[in-house]
């Protein structure tokens, strides 16, 4: 009896997957609308490219690292069971090579083509998230995302840092944005996985203090991001282009997270979960767009 032996783009494919290609690419555009916000005109093209790549590979190799941590957990639940780490496809030490491959050819990028400013920040956000949110808050906190929120919520700071070579308070507002969004986002595919979360043993909101209080906690977080996502005109970084968009972008994102809060369905659950991610998306535009075009 022969062991069948997978095909190299299957092989490629797993590798692939680990790095969560989507996540990664919404926090890469969020990064590159930083680097476009940190100058009134246009950042220098080789700084965008070098920026985004280091950028990219170190988020592909904190969500490869994170696989790895987290193998037994995702063999649990339903969603993550068909991952090459869970699954023992592929073996633990080639996955941490990937990962170190990858974080060292990022940091050596940003290191040299970029700025040593946004090489440590993009490093410490990897730490942040592959070792400090998983590893330690992840599995003993019911607060883990929104704690945790903090390094996913970096990428427009390091997009910033990249271009200007500084952090200032205007890219620390959309940091802010970004980690007011975070818990709500999060929540809204935990309740709808709440069955996945159980068996996985992490101690998730839902799991840890019931359905309802999840609900109102979207709710109330939806409002705060209404508020939030204000600043940036309260504080004259942009004008009434991306004022109108927030308000109407967070207007229904607040209808939604209503609407969950009063009548409980997966279908609403997965609807706000879809949105919020369109909605960080069509903000961070909007946030470009006026920048170009409105704000002097």
């Amino acid at each position: 009896m022969t062991t069948a032996i997978a095909p190299p783009e299957n092989i490629c494919r797993q590798y692939w997957v680990l790095t969560k290609p989507r996540v990664t690419q919404l926090a890469v555009f969020c990064a590159v609308i930083g680097m476009f916000l940190a100058t009134p005109g246009l950042p220098e093209l080789k700084t965008v490219v070098a920026a985004t790549v280091g950028i990219w590979l170190l988020a592909a190799a904190a969500f490869a690292m994170n696989c790895l941590i987290e193998q037994q957990v995702d063999a649990r639940m339903t969603r993550t069971a068909q991952r090459a780490t869970a699954q023992g496809a592929i073996a633990s030490h080639h996955v941490f090579a990937m990962s170190s491959l990858l974080g060292g050819v990022g940091m050596f990028v940003l290191y040299y083509w970029v700025n040593s400013l946004t090489m440590w920040l993009t490093f410490a956000t990897f730490v942040g998230y592959a070792i400090i949110y998983t590893m330690f808050l992840k599995p003993r906190t019911s607060q883990n995302i929104v704690i945790g929120g903090l390094s996913g919520a970096m990428p427009p700071a390091l997009g910033w840092a990249a271009v200007a070579d500084s952090v200032p308070a205007e890219a620390w507002l959309l940091v802010l944005i970004i980690f007011v969004w975070t818990p709500p986002h999060f929540w809204a595919l935990a309740l709808y996985r709440n069955k996945d979360y159980e068996k996985s043993g992490l101690p998730m909101l839902p799991v840890t203090h019931g359905q309802q209080f999840t609900r109102l906690h979207i709710l109330l977080y939806s409002v705060a991001l209404l508020a939030t996502t204000t600043l940036p005109f309260v504080m004259r970084m942009n004008g009434w282009l991306y004022l109108a968009s927030a308000w109407l972008l967070g207007g229904w994102f607040i209808w939604l997270a209503w609407k969950l809060y009063k009548n409980y369905s997966d279908e609403l659950s997965k609807q706000l979960f879809k949105y919020s991610i369109i909605y960080l998306s069509l903000l961070f535009a909007a946030l470009l767009l006026d920048h170009w075009f409105i704000t002097p």
